[in-house]
């Protein structure tokens, strides 16, 4: 059985104890399943001594993850923090076709207003 499966039937018992609006990010299994996307889809070290922050992983998670990680990030955050990662997200975060699903995804779902492109890098130089 997939790390992913386990993990899904740990949150579902831990929603059973807690519920799910109650829960919070802090939880074990939570910070256990964050840990494991981050093992998984951030493959690079961190810049400097600080380790990837959890709304890096969720975004790169959300960005390249597979249907079954995408159903186990919503149990484990909820949609509303997946919003809030949509519309704090860094350039070069989410790609296109990422963006366009998630916002499909979780427009209606959670009643929010995202907008229609992810942020963009911007390379303008300066003129004198």
């Amino acid at each position: 059985m997939s790390i992913a499966r386990d993990a899904t039937r740990a949150v579902v018992e831990n929603e059973r104890q807690i519920g799910y609006h109650d829960r919070m990010i802090t939880n074990d299994v939570s910070r256990e399943t964050i840990a494991e996307f981050g093992r998984k889809y951030l493959w690079w070290e961190p810049v400097g001594d600080r380790p990837h922050s959890e709304d890096r992983i969720i975004a790169q998670t959300m960005n390249l993850g597979t249907y079954d990680d995408i159903l186990l990030l919503e149990q484990t955050v909820g949609k509303p923090r997946l919003v809030e990662i949509m519309l704090h997200a860094e350039p070069g975060w989410i790609n296109d076709r990422s963006w366009e699903f998630w916002r499909g995804r979780l427009s209606l779902a959670a009643g929010a207003a995202i907008p229609n492109e992810g942020p963009r890098r911007a390379f303008h130089a300066e003129m004198p």
